[in-house]
């Protein structure tokens, strides 16, 4: 009661001074049919109850668009015939203030508007557009007092000289006049000492006049609604800074992957808590295989974006020294147990070798990898699936496949799938069932978002990515057996040097003889032999040799009189990358060279 006698005192001290202001009218109207009692006809009982009905009918999602509109659509027709709402350009942006104290006029954007049919006239400002201030040729009493004073504007009975007082231009003040508009009031929309904009409404024909109950009570409701509409603006800036996060820990572009196109796609989740831990990444390898990774944290918002970033960093340093799919997710689940936040992720992780057309895969509790291959048969691949990484349940089982060409490989998050309303199960035969339908050709991870929920049932983010595989790399890929006898080191050295020739890289001959004689002579030595020869070109030349051996070499220290230890100090002086990994007969070790341009 306090409260209301104040309002209805400043009321009065406004109205005496023909304190009115509105906004710029324009966006696109929505009309009401006049349904309900008009305020003049409220009694106590009846304000109050129409007051408690706005908590159910504002602020029914975190859309802020939705939440304007829905504070104007609660006005018209019971209590104006009018209504619209803008908010401060500056705040959306982030730039908060208790009230507006710059010079001129503010940048406002119009985020909804709803008349009766009898205001068809009127011509507002289209919803989402920013009112430039620059644009407006004279201060209204609406920027006076609401934006300026963060204080209520009412003109009960508006005479010729408050239309233009109340209107922004003047063509404006000359619809509000042509429409009957005679009684006008405005309400700042203040919520947690923040001023997001304001809320203005006007009564036409034969109505009555605003009087200052209908100010206390426009009060009241400007009260709730801003809460509504703040709450929306928060939570909207997080899922923004979420993304930003989520986007900026991803791939920013795809690397060069010999015989195989990739293409991947971030969804975000409409609702922010649904945003944060999903993740994919495409690495190349030496001798030209490709890593493929997508993952899942089970969690949403900035920790889980947090988690997905350390998961994704440590998956990628472990991936890039080339250990074995299942290998590697072992290694992740021992991360993930160490993480403060006791997550838990889910990961699918696959190897593509262009040598022989072949996926290795390992999964810890991800959804199984779609293949469609060139005549359009759809299939998922029976990866064993592994517990989620954290669980501490370890090993994990591969499985290595081979494709035919023009094949096509789905990797995804069970964003894609997953519904509040409907079983996984039936979603993964749905997303067979359209990736079924689509031309091999005309498959790519974009194409494939109408598998995903649409609007809020979406509640969570998706990734995906679509691995195509291209024709074979023929004349850039030669593999060759050694014997497994001394003559292995001559041998190799005349193959790498033919088809160096043959492929006009003659000048890099003299470093490859030396790199595959020191690769053969340590598979000789402590390898049981060498097994195979293989050498690339692409964007970099690779020889790679393999053996049975189970240890990995090591640079040693040699002193000036030893006479072995120097043949990996050269390679690595020589060429600008090398390595080794486990196989599951022994192990690889490759070197590559950058090719002159």
């Amino acid at each position: 009661m306090n409260g209301g006698s104040r309002n209805r005192r400043l009321t009065s001290r406004l109205a005496s001074q023909n304190a009115d202001a509105p906004r710029p009218t324009g966006r696109r109207l929505r009309f009401r049919r006049g349904h309900g009692q008009r305020s003049e006809h409220f009694t106590t009982r009846s304000r109050l109850a129409w007051l408690n009905s706005a908590s159910t009918r504002i602020g029914t999602t975190l859309d802020l668009e939705r939440t304007a509109q829905e504070l104007a659509e609660f006005t018209v027709p019971r209590f104006a015939d009018a209504a619209a709402v803008d908010l401060l350009e500056s705040v959306l942006r982030g730039e908060e203030g208790s009230r507006w104290t710059g010079t001129g006029l503010p940048d406002m954007r119009a985020m909804a508007v709803c008349a009766v049919p009898e205001l068809s006239s009127l011509e507002p400002t289209p919803v989402g557009e920013t009112i430039i201030r620059s644009e407006l040729p004279r201060v209204t009493l609406l920027h006076r007092f609401c934006l300026r004073q963060g204080k209520p504007v009412l003109v009960s009975r508006m005479s010729e000289e408050d239309f233009d007082r109340v209107a922004p231009t003047d063509s404006a003040a000359d619809k509000m006049r042509v429409t009957g508009v005679h009684s006008y009031l405005a309400v700042p929309l203040i919520a947690r000492g923040v001023l997001l904009g304001t809320a203005d409404f006007v009564r036409a024909g034969s109505g009555p006049p605003f009087t200052t109950t209908d100010l206390a009570l426009a009060e009241q409701l400007a009260s709730k609604a801003a809460v509504f509409i703040d709450n929306a603006r928060l939570y909207g800036r997080e899922r923004e800074h979420v993304v930003t996060l989520q986007r900026s820990l991803l791939p920013r572009a795809t690397p060069h992957t010999p015989g195989l196109g990739v293409n991947a796609h971030y969804a975000p989740a409409v609702d922010a808590h649904g945003v944060g831990g999903d993740w994919y990444d495409v690495m190349a390898l030496p001798s030209g295989r490709t890593a493929l990774m997508v993952g899942d944290v089970m969690g949403h918002g900035l920790p889980a974006a947090a988690t997905m970033g350390r998961l994704r960093a440590v998956a990628r340093t472990l991936m890039m020294l080339d250990m074995a799919p299942e290998r590697v997710l072992a290694r992740l689940d021992l991360a993930t147990r160490d993480l403060e936040d006791e997550q838990v992720a889910t990961c699918l992780c696959a190897v593509y070798d262009p040598a022989d057309a072949s996926y290795t895969f390992a999964s810890a509790g991800h959804p199984p990898p779609l293949l469609l291959d060139a005549s359009g048969e759809t299939s998922y691949i029976g990866v064993s699936t592994g517990a989620p990484l954290g669980a501490g349940v370890i090993p994990y089982d591969p499985l290595r496949i081979s494709v035919p060409e023009g094949s096509r490989l789905v990797l995804y998050t069970d964003g894609l799938v997953k519904r509040r309303d409907r079983d996984m199960d039936v979603q993964l035969d749905r997303l067979r069932a359209t990736v079924g339908g689509l031309v091999p050709e005309r498959l790519d991870a974009g194409a494939l978002l109408s598998c995903a929920p649409s609007g809020d049932a979406r509640f969570d983010e998706a990734v995906l990515m679509v691995a195509a595989r291209s024709a074979d790399l023929g004349a850039d890929l030669r593999i060759w057996d050694l014997p497994p006898d001394g003559t292995a080191a001559s041998v190799a050295r005349g193959l790498v040097t033919g088809q160096l020739a043959r492929w006009d890289l003659a000048e890099h001959a003299d470093i490859t003889e030396l790199v595959v004689s020191e690769l053969v002579g340590n598979a000789l030595r402590y390898g049981k032999g060498p097994g195979r020869l293989r050498l690339l070109r692409g964007e970099r030349l690779t020889v790679e040799v393999s053996d049975t051996g189970p240890d990995l070499p090591q640079i040693q220290h040699a002193d000036v009189s030893d006479e072995g230890g120097r043949g990996l100090q050269l390679i690595n002086m020589l060429c600008r990358s090398w390595g080794s990994c486990r196989t599951a007969e022994g192990k690889v070790v490759w070197a590559e060279q950058d090719i002159a341009q």
